[in-house]
């Protein structure tokens, strides 16, 4: 029996009225509990029908999958990350006439995900590429109905992707660093298998050496991806005598509280001692103390460019070439950041 209203209520704990708000895009409702809403939804593979189809047209169908493959980056620490892609989605379905359903994956194998969409009755699907890896992505390109993959990204491949521009939004993070007299600075990452953490890395790679910034291998760390495990690794390191610059980039902002509650145990002072700038500008980053300076890229854009591109791979009459897209972001400069002393 198909989830209700009802049912996404009882799981979220709000009444059935929030949940109506939530899932018709309405303002007036706070992030924490559209994303409990929103989570819920998915949880139940709760599919709401669109408010209005296309007049004289029977509405479509578009799945999202919400794929946890190892759970160290989609997790309910990123609640309000994912429900703003489904956010997104949600109303630019409804707008175009077609239905979403909200499937969710945790530890399938991702051959027994790709093939769940071969033969079915839907229009067109959206992968949470989040835990993906390359191969991964390749056993999806057996579906024959319209795919669009969101957070990640993979040049050499054959498939629709729509992502963040990491490129551009690390760049601006090293040049705020340096415009806040900043030299030495050091990044903090994971091996956890993101491509999204890979991609910074390497820009922060590249940053470096287009605006022509000594750098030195220690300067990059890494630690887990969760908050328990980035604050324990964190700890280790400092017990262990590591050498801390000057600020440092944390790939994440998980990964940047997990950080800054082990140095605050440590007695590193924010950001007097040690100025921190995350990425993802997560709903804490701004009550935190300090409040966090961090980048923000619209996830509900992210969500309303995949289901537009679907839409508009469904009612091409020929095959279309693979589409890229990436989102640009903005640098939210808040207190985590202190100019240096020898900044003019």
């Amino acid at each position: 029996m198909s989830a209700t209203i009802k049912d996404v209520s009882r799981r979220a704990n709000v009444s059935a009225a929030t949940v109506s708000l939530v899932l018709n895009g309405k303002p007036g409702i706070s992030d924490d509990t559209r994303a409990r809403v929103l989570l819920a939804a998915a949880e139940l593979d709760y599919s709401p029908r669109p408010a209005k189809a296309l007049k004289g047209i029977e509405a479509g169908t578009f799945r999202f999958l919400k794929i946890a493959k190892h759970g160290h980056t989609v997790n309910r620490d990123h609640n309000t990350f994912i429900s703003d892609y489904i956010d997104g989605m949600s109303g630019e379905a409804s707008k175009l006439g077609y239905k979403l359903e909200i499937v969710s994956f945790e530890s399938v194998p991702i051959e027994d995900i790709a093939s769940s969409l071969v033969g079915i009755g839907i229009d067109g699907a959206v992968v949470l590429g989040t835990e993906l890896s390359e191969d991964d992505i390749k056993l999806f390109q057996a579906a024959t109905i319209p795919l669009v993959i969101i957070d990640t990204f993979y040049d050499f491949l054959e498939a629709n992707f729509v992502n963040m521009n990491n490129k551009d939004a690390v760049f601006k993070i090293i040049s705020y660093f340096v415009d806040c007299g900043f030299n030495d600075i050091g990044l903090i990452s994971s091996n956890v298998q993101t491509t999204n953490f890979h991609l910074r890395k390497t820009a922060f790679l590249e940053g470096i050496r287009k605006l022509g910034l000594n750098f030195n291998e220690k300067d990059i760390v890494t630690v887990d991806s969760t908050y328990q495990g980035a604050y324990e690794d964190m700890l280790g390191k400092l017990k262990g005598g590591i050498s801390l610059p000057d600020c440092y980039f944390c790939t994440n902002d998980i990964i940047a509280y997990g950080c800054i509650k082990a140095f605050r145990e440590f007695g590193i002072k924010i950001p007097q001692q040690l100025s921190i700038i995350g990425f993802d500008n997560l709903p804490m980053s701004s009550t935190m103390e300090p409040p966090l300076t961090t980048i923000d890229v619209s996830k509900q854009k992210i969500g309303y460019s995949a289901v537009r591109l679907l839409d508009e791979l469904i009612k091409s009459s020929e095959k279309q070439h693979a589409v890229k897209i990436l989102v640009g972001a903005s640098l939210i400069v808040r207190d985590s950041v202190m100019a240096s002393e020898h900044h003019s």
